[in-house]
């Protein structure tokens, strides 16, 4: 749901060169897409933290690696060495001059962007925003937020050396609190903490922006918090629907960051297991989520380079997730569960019986959507 709704957001910026409609509606506070991606980090920190918790540091680092690494590997390959090939003939009517371009595929492979910071292959996108087809010259905008997940990945495993997940892991309500009274203070005296213009660069993730980091690993503790708590968390109707009001009072007249992230968090496990069945068993053995994040941005990119969004929002809509949906299918089958069989022939070789775990009702509610996948 939140990968869906990720895509939607992200087909009025580059489609139509404007905000999803929630930016208005929230007073400039958070889109859809970044609302989404705020569940996410809700729910990373909810599942990964009980990985953290079940694994050695090392094996959870490995673990993490070999789920994100070569999806996101193989992304960008097929972005730059297919997707855009096929958009510049589409452009210029032949490959002549795409592949020795100074900003051309090898360069996006290695990491190198133009001096402007945006992430086009031979300037397909910079052409396609002189031609009108397109708003935005980036082809994989979506990937920012994977630098700051693996922070919160680091932060677990740095957790997990301490010995804090084992042995005190109640205490990580004591970073999610300080960070909620660091974001009241700072919504209380109009200084949000997301919009800090402090940057710093980290060795192997690149530059972080120092305020998102904190939004995003604020969002990752509370989920990490209902982990550890779950068993004082009641699964209540009636408070889903207060946390809902709180949620849209949030949005409409702000404080979404002290008032509407606790109650987001709330909503995403309580959503989680109020769910019909059938809608339990979506990503228990086939995760498509992470493939439709990874490519829905540059296959909407790519549909606008085609003029697609001139034929309406429903019909690029449609063409979109059709197309992101069949990516997806193929990087879980092709690349995504064949690395995880490889990391499960490492737990049969290298580890011996299972270590302690969460409390037993934490594991009945990780059994229906297992951390490691």
């Amino acid at each position: 749901m939140l990968a869906g709704a990720v895509l939607v957001s992200h087909l009025f910026p580059l489609g139509y060169g404007r905000r999803d409609p929630l930016w208005a509606a929230s007073g400039g506070q958070t889109d859809l897409g970044r609302l989404s991606v705020t569940g996410f980090f809700v729910l990373s920190g909810f599942l990964i933290t009980a990985s953290g918790r079940r694994t050695r540091p090392f094996q959870f680092l490995r673990n993490r690696a070999l789920r994100i690494t070569p999806g996101l590997l193989a992304a960008v390959l097929v972005t730059g060495f297919v997707i855009m090939p096929v958009l510049y003939w589409r452009e210029h009517g032949s490959l002549g001059g795409f592949w020795e371009h100074p900003h051309g595929p090898l360069r996006y492979l290695l990491g190198a962007s133009p001096a402007d910071g945006s992430w086009d292959v031979s300037d397909v996108l910079v052409e396609g925003i002189e031609r009108g087809t397109n708003h935005n010259a980036n082809i994989n905008g979506a990937l920012w937020s994977l630098k700051y997940e693996a922070l919160c990945y680091l932060l677990v495993a740095l957790l997990a050396v301490a010995g804090v997940l084992r042995r005190a892991p109640a205490m990580l309500a004591v970073p999610a609190a300080l960070l909620w009274f660091a974001e009241s203070a700072g919504w209380l005296f109009g200084r949000n903490l997301g919009g800090a213009p402090f940057h710093l660069a980290v060795p192997v993730v690149g530059e972080v922006s120092l305020g998102l980091a904190v939004d995003l690993a604020y969002a990752f503790l509370l989920g990490a918090a209902a982990q550890v708590h779950q068993r004082r968390l009641p699964v209540h109707d009636g408070l889903a629907v207060v946390c809902v009001a709180a949620l849209a009072a949030s949005l409409r007249w702000g404080g979404l960051l002290p008032v509407g992230f606790p109650a987001l968090t709330y909503l995403t496990v309580w959503l989680a297991v109020r769910l019909p069945e059938p809608f339990r068993r979506i990503g228990r053995r086939r995760d498509y989520s992470y493939g439709v994040y990874i490519y829905g941005f540059a296959v909407e990119q790519g549909l606008a380079v085609f003029g697609v969004p001139r034929a309406g929002l429903f019909c690029y809509l449609v063409s979109a997730a059709v197309t992101t949906a069949g990516l997806a299918l193929l990087s879980w089958h092709v690349v995504e569960a064949p690395a995880l069989r490889l990391r499960d022939g490492f737990h049969r070789r290298t580890e011996g019986p299972p270590t302690a775990g969460p409390p037993e009702s934490s594991r009945q509610f990780n059994g229906r959507c297992n951390p490691d996948r």
